[in-house]
C-alpha cells in the first residue's frame, strides 16, 4: 500500500501481517506508549474488534477512497460488521456536526477555522494532535496496556496490540513475552498458502485439525491408529503414510502426542519426521513435554537445516473443538509468524516466550497448578460428604465466590453426575505433575503441593482411572 499523510481521527484501511485490510481510525496512543524506533507508522484502533496496533504507513489507505475495492475482496461476517460499525460512526459524527452547526448559527458565532496539523510520519508526540473531545485510548475499557522496558525494545513492536496483548522485556534481559489475540478478525482468517502437516489425532489434535480445515488450510494428516484419519479425509484432509512422508510433503508439520517418549519416537524413530526434514522445513511440537525433550528435538531438527518451534496448548477437548485454545510458543520466531493463520484457527490467544524450552516450562507450571487445584476440589467435595454437608450446596457456594469459574462448575457437575468421560486424560495431568516436580528438583525449588497432588493421581491411576477425565481423581478419595 502507498504511504499517505494522515491526522488524528482519519478513517483508514489498515493491513496487519497476514490479516486482510481492516477498517480503523487513527488515534493517539497512550502517553507512555512510544512509537517503535525506526518505523514510520500510525496508531490505529480497528472497528468491530477490540484491537489497536501500530501500522506502517505503507500499510494504510484512506477509508472512503478504497471502500468499494475493499468490500469486493472481503466477504467475512466479522468484516461486514466492522464496515457497519464504521458507517454507524459516520452517521453519528455527521449528526453531531449538524447539531453543532445549528447551535453556532443560532448564537451568531462563526465556526472555528483552526487548521488541523498534518501528522508527521516521524512525529513521536502524537498526543499533542489529539482531539480534546475524544476519549483517550488508554481509558478505553477494552484496551489492555502493554509494557516496554526502558532498556530495550522487542523486535516485535510492530505487532498487534489486542485485547490480551502484552509485550514485556524485563530489564534483566530475560524472555520477551508476547500475546497476539488470534480471534481479532475471526471469520476473516486468510489461511496460509503453506502446506500443513499434522501428526496425532487425539483429544486435542482432532479439534485442532478440524478447525484448520474449516478455515481453509491444506492439511495432510497422520495418526498411529490410521482409522482416526478417515473422518478428516472426508472433510478434505490428505493422508500421509508415515511421519517422514508428511514432513517431506509439507512446509510446516505440527505434532501433538501424549508424552516425551512418543514425541521423541515420532521424530527420531523408524520413518520418523527427521527423515523428511530438509532445509527450510518447519516442525512445530505441540505436545506437553519436558524442556529437555524440547531441547533435544530442536537440536536434531535444526541439524538437518529445519526450523523448530514448540507450541504446547492450554485447554481441553471441548476448548480445542471450539478453537479457543491458548497457545504457548517458543523457538524460531519466524516459524511462529508463519504459523499465524494456523494459530488463529485453533486458538483464541497465542504467546511467544522466547527460546525453545520456555513454553514447555510454562505449560508444566500451568498444568501443575490445574492438577493440584482439581485434586483440592475433589478433596473438598469428599470432605463435605464425610461431614454431612451437601456436595451440591458446596458447589453452589463455591460458584458464587472468588473461585467461581467454568472449569470448577463443569468438573464438579461431572463428579456429582458420575460422568468422567475424558475432556483431558487423568494419566496426562499426572504425567505433567511428575514432569513439573522433576523440573522443580532441577531448579532446587520445592513443590510440596504438586507432590501431594501427584500421589493422589497415582492412586487414581491404580484404581484404573487413567483414561478417564482428570475429575476422576475424586475416586481416589472414595475408595
Amino acid at each position: 500500500m502507498a504511504a499517505v499523510h494522515l491526522r488524528i481521527g482519519d478513517l483508514v484501511w489498515g493491513k496487519l501481517g497476514r490479516y486482510p485490510p481492516w477498517p480503523g481510525k487513527v488515534v493517539s496512543p497512550p502517553k507512555d506508549l512510544k512509537k517503535p524506533r525506526g518505523k514510520k507508522c500510525h496508531f490505529v484502533k480497528f472497528f468491530g474488534t477490540e484491537d489497536h496496533a501500530w501500522i506502517k504507513v505503507e500499510q494504510l489507505k484512506p477509508y472512503h477512497a478504497h471502500k468499494e475495492e475493499m468490500i469486493k475482496i472481503n466477504k467475512g461476517k466479522r468484516f461486514q460488521q466492522a464496515v457497519d460499525a464504521v458507517e454507524d460512526y459516520l452517521k453519528k459524527a455527521k449528526g453531531k456536526e449538524q447539531n453543532s452547526d445549528s447551535k453556532a448559527e443560532s448564537k451568531g458565532k462563526k465556526a472555528s477555522n483552526k487548521p488541523l496539523k498534518i501528522l508527521d510520519e516521524d512525529d513521536e508526540d502524537l498526543s499533542a494532535l489529539k482531539d480534546p473531545s475524544e476519549k483517550p485510548v488508554k481509558d478505553d475499557p477494552h484496551f489492555h496496556h502493554f509494557l516496554l522496558s526502558q532498556s530495550e525494545k522487542p523486535a516485535s513492536s510492530m505487532e498487534p496490540i489486542s485485547k490480551r496483548l502484552k509485550i514485556i522485556e524485563e530489564v534483566t534481559g530475560s524472555t520477551s513475552i508476547q500475546a497476539a489475540d488470534s480471534t481479532a478478525i475471526n471469520g476473516s482468517i486468510t489461511p496460509t498458502d503453506k502446506r500443513i502437516g499434522f501428526l496425532g489425532l487425539g483429544l486435542m489434535g482432532s479439534g485442532i485439525v478440524s478447525n484448520l480445515l474449516k478455515m481453509g488450510h491444506v492439511v495432510t494428516v497422520w495418526n498411529r491408529t490410521a482409522e482416526k484419519c478417515d473422518l478428516f479425509i472426508q472433510e478434505g484432509a490428505r493422508l500421509g503414510r508415515t511421519p517422514a512422508e508428511v514432513a517431506s510433503m509439507c512446509d510446516i508439520t505440527f505434532s501433538c502426542v501424549s508424552d516425551p517418549k512418543a514425541a521423541r519416537d515420532l521424530v527420531m524413530g523408524p520413518s520418523g519426521v527427521l527423515q523428511g526434514i530438509r532445509p527450510g522445513k518447519c516442525y512445530v511440537e505441540m505436545s506437553t513435554v519436558d524442556p529437555e525433550t524440547i531441547t533435544e528435538l530442536s537440536q536434531v531438527i535444526t541439524s538437518r537445516g529445519g526450523r523448530f518451534l514448540e507450541a504446547p496448548v492450554s485447554g481441553s477437548q471441548q476448548v480445542s473443538n471450539d478453537g479457543m485454545l491458548v497457545i504457548l510458543a517458543a523457538g524460531d520466531r519466524t516459524v511462529y509468524e508463519d504459523c499465524s493463520s494456523c494459530f488463529q484457527a485453533m486458538g483464541k490467544t497465542s504467546f511467544f516466550l522466547g527460546e525453545a524450552g520456555n513454553a514447555a516450562k510454562m505449560m508444566l507450571i500451568l498444568n501443575m497448578v490445574q492438577g493440584s487445584f482439581m485434586a483440592t476440589i475433589a478433596e473438598g467435595l469428599t470432605l463435605a460428604q464425610a461431614t454431612g454437608q451437601s456436595q451440591q450446596t458446596f458447589l453452589d457456594i463455591l460458584c458464587q465466590g472468588q473461585m467461581a469459574s467454568t472449569f470448577v462448575d463443569q468438573k464438579c457437575q461431572n463428579i456429582l453426575q458420575g460422568n468422567f468421560k475424558p475432556d483431558y486424560y487423568l494419566k496426562h495431568i499426572q504425567k505433567d505433575l511428575r514432569l513439573a516436580i522433576s523440573m522443580g528438583d532441577m531448579a532446587n525449588h520445592p513443590t510440596p503441593m504438586a507432590a501431594a497432588a501427584n500421589e493422589v493421581y497415582k492412586r487414581a491411576k491404580a484404581l484404573d482411572q487413567s483414561d478417564n477425565d482428570i475429575s476422576a481423581v475424586y475416586r481416589a478419595y472414595i475408595h
